[in-house]
């Protein structure tokens, strides 16, 4: 009893397996997927795959897109990602209070759009690393 997960970005498939649940950022919330789910199609938010596989959890951040359900198999487009092997999860927290800062400071429309977008990325990376240390 499994799912068929493809996740596809612009510039390559980053995941191409079957797992036996998914948990998945969508825009509203986090959306958990098993066998048998009805179909569905959302939007992905900035944030952290996980795929279960076995009893083992594998974290993928995805950095926004869109996601099918149909017939246990689904979709994941993508406008980028990243795997997740090792991440440092002081190297990470640096990251978020630099990200953090940057929005503090943004002045325009545009460079706050970037540095939220930037401190949202940061923030996938720790829980990713909390995915992976548990």
């Amino acid at each position: 009893m499994t799912l068929s997960i493809r996740v596809i970005a612009p510039d390559r498939t980053v995941w191409d397996a079957n797992a036996q649940e998914i948990i998945l950022p969508s825009s509203t919330g986090q959306l958990g997927i098993l066998k048998g789910h009805i179909p569905i199609l959302t939007a992905i938010d900035i944030g952290v795959m996980r795929v279960r596989i076995d009893k083992e959890w594998q974290p993928i951040i995805l950095l926004g897109g869109f996601a099918e359900v149909k017939n246990d198999n689904i979709t994941i487009l993508v406008n980028g990602a990243e795997e997740v092997s090792d991440i440092d999860i002081n190297t990470a927290q640096t990251n978020l209070e630099e990200a953090t800062k940057i929005l503090a400071e943004a002045q325009t429309d545009k460079d706050k759009i970037e540095a939220v977008q930037n401190l949202r990325k940061a923030r996938a990376k720790i829980q990713a690393a909390n995915v992976l240390n548990n």
